[in-house]
C-alpha cells in the first residue's frame, strides 16, 4: 500500500514500448532536433489547438526554472505561492537558472493565489530601483495541496499580471490530473487562459523522463536553445524523449492515466471523510489526498502496511498530523481497497 508518491510506480507498458522501438532506431540527429521530437512539437500543437514551441528536459526542477528563466531577468521577481514546489522544493534552482531574480511569495487558502493576493503584493513593490521588479506569475496547475484553479480563476490572475506587464508560467507537473478533474481543453486550461509558458509535466503520469517547456508565445523562446544547453538539460539522445511524448499522448493515453490515478484519489478521500476525528485538508481535486487525522490513526495505518508521508500544516491541533497520499495510475485497485478498509476499522 505505498501512497508515497506517484513517482514510486513504474513507467506505462505502452510507453516503455515506445523506448525499446526508439532505441531500435538508429538517428542521424542528436540532441533532441530529429524527427521525432518534430512529431511530438507538432502533436502537442495539435492538442493545444495552437502551433508551438516545445523543449523538452530531464525534469520538473529543469522544466520550472528554465522557463521563468525566459520571462524574468537577473533583476526581476517571481511571485509564486510561499507553498508552491518552485518555492519549497527547487533548492534555489530557479534563482540560479534566472541569475538571480527572487521570488516573491504570497498566501492563499489551498495554495492557491487570488487576484487581491496578488493585486495587493504588487502594490508593494513601488520603490522603483531599490526592490526586485515584479516580472514574472507563477502558479502550480494542479496545486501542491492537490487542488486545481479553474479556467476563470487562471483567467483572472493572468488579466490582472499582464496589465501589470507580468508574464505568466504554469507548473504543469500534473497538469493532466487537473486538467481531467476540470473537464476543459488543453487550449481553455492554458493559453486562452492567459499562460503564457508551461511546463508539460508526464513522469508523474505514466512516463520515465518526461518534461517539456512549451511556449505559447514563440518569441519569448527566442534563446531558449542556449539555456537549456548552458543548464545541462539538454539530453544528447534526445529521442528516448520524443517517444515516451508521443507514446503518453497517442489514444489519450496521458488522459486516460490521470481519471484512473484522480478517480483512486476520490476513493480514499471519500474514505476519510467518513471516518471519526478526520477532515480533509483540502478538497480532492486531482490525484492527492490530505487528510488531518489523529496521531494514533496515522500511526496506526502505517503500522498496518500502509506507506504515505507525515505532511507541514499550520492550525493542527497537539494530537493532530496530516497525511499525503498520492494515488497513480498504476495503483492496485487492492491496495486501495485494502487501505479504506483499514481506515474504516482504525477510525470507527
Amino acid at each position: 500500500m505505498n501512497f508515497n508518491s506517484d513517482n514510486v510506480y513504474g513507467v506505462h507498458p505502452r510507453i516503455m514500448e515506445a523506448i525499446t522501438l526508439a532505441n531500435a532506431r538508429l538517428t542521424d540527429v542528436s540532441y533532441c532536433h530529429d524527427e521525432a521530437a518534430k512529431e511530438a512539437e507538432a502533436a502537442l500543437s495539435k492538442v493545444f489547438e495552437k502551433d508551438l514551441k516545445v523543449f523538452f528536459v530531464l525534469n520538473g526542477t529543469g522544466a520550472n526554472s528554465l522557463a521563468v528563466s525566459a520571462l524574468c531577468p537577473p533583476f526581476g521577481g517571481i511571485i509564486c505561492h510561499e507553498f508552491s514546489h518552485m518555492n519549497t522544493d527547487e533548492c534555489n534552482c530557479p534563482e540560479l537558472f534566472t541569475g538571480g531574480a527572487k521570488l516573491i511569495t504570497v498566501a492563499g487558502k489551498n495554495n492557491k493565489i487570488t487576484p487581491n493576493a496578488l493585486h495587493e503584493k504588487l502594490a508593494q513593490y513601488v520603490h522603483g530601483e531599490h526592490g526586485a521588479k515584479p516580472l514574472a506569475l507563477s502558479i502550480s496547475q494542479a496545486t501542491e495541496l492537490g487542488t486545481a484553479y479553474s479556467v476563470a480563476e487562471i483567467g483572472a490572475l493572468t488579466t490582472l499580471a499582464h496589465k501589470a506587464g507580468l508574464k505568466c508560467h504554469m507548473d504543469g507537473a500534473r497538469f493532466a490530473n487537473a486538467l481531467v478533474n476540470l473537464g476543459c481543453t488543453p487550449a481553455e486550461m492554458t493559453w486562452r487562459a492567459g499562460i503564457d509558458v508551461l511546463s508539460f509535466g508526464g513522469t508523474k503520469n505514466g512516463a520515465m523522463i518526461l518534461e517539456a517547456v512549451v511556449f505559447f508565445d514563440a518569441a519569448l523562446a527566442e534563446d531558449f536553445l542556449y539555456r537549456r544547453k548552458r543548464a545541462g538539460q539538454l539530453l544528447s539522445k534526445g529521442r528516448y524523449l520524443s517517444a515516451q511524448m508521443l507514446a503518453y499522448l497517442k489514444d489519450g493515453l496521458w488522459l486516460e492515466n490521470a481519471r484512473r490515478a484522480n478517480g483512486l484519489a476520490a476513493e480514499v478521500g471519500a474514505s476519510f471523510e467518513t471516518a471519526n476525528g478526520v477532515r480533509l485538508a483540502a478538497p480532492v481535486e486531482a490525484n492527492e489526498v490530505f487528510a488531518i487525522m489523529p496521531r494514533r490513526l496515522f500511526e496506526g495505518l502505517i503500522n498496518e502496511g500502509a506507506s504515505f508521508y507525515e505532511w507541514p500544516l499550520d492550525d493542527l491541533g497537539p494530537e493532530e498530523v496530516c497525511g499525503r497520499l498520492v494515488l497513480s495510475f498504476a495503483t492496485p485497485q487492492v491496495h486501495v481497497a485494502k487501505f479504506i478498509g483499514l481506515v474504516k476499522r482504525l477510525a470507527n
